[in-house]
């Protein structure tokens, strides 16, 4: 018997569950990642891209080319930092904010619907099967 490719299985399973929750989303007018960026933001804390970026494991240039199209759609706006005019924070607009509320809504109840797949068992082993598998990469 051949071994398990579990990378493949994963991401495999991680593309999937990606692109539904985007079809998801897209309901409500964003995609998934609009909807992480706007979670970052919704705090209403300012936020540099290249911090944005790390926290979602995108690269910067993919970052900084959402963030654009995002202040296009008046989501998030860029304002020079107060404290170091050298740097850009990105916030989040009242806009993205009404926005944020709405896809919030539509994620809940896309993971509810995805733990509901599961019976309590599974969806505690599932869990501490991949926190193991993570732990072994640290």
């Amino acid at each position: 018997m051949a071994p398990i490719d579990i990378t493949l299985v994963l991401e495999q399973a991680q593309r999937r569950l990606s692109k539904e929750l985007d079809r998801v989303l897209s309901e409500v007018g964003a995609s998934a990642e609009q909807w992480r960026v706007l979670d970052k933001l919704s705090d209403e804390s300012g936020r540099p891209i290249g911090e944005l970026a790390q926290q979602l494991s995108m690269n910067p240039p993919t970052m900084t080319k959402l963030i654009d199209r995002m202040v296009a759609a008046g989501l998030v706006q860029r304002i020079v930092d107060d404290e170091d005019s050298r740097r850009v924070l990105v916030f989040i607009t009242d806009v993205g904010l009404v926005l944020f509320g709405k896809l919030s809504r539509k994620a809940t109840e896309f993971h509810k619907g995805l733990a509901e797949s599961l019976n309590a068992r599974e969806a505690v082993q599932l869990s501490k099967l991949l926190g193991h598998l993570t732990n072994q990469l640290n």
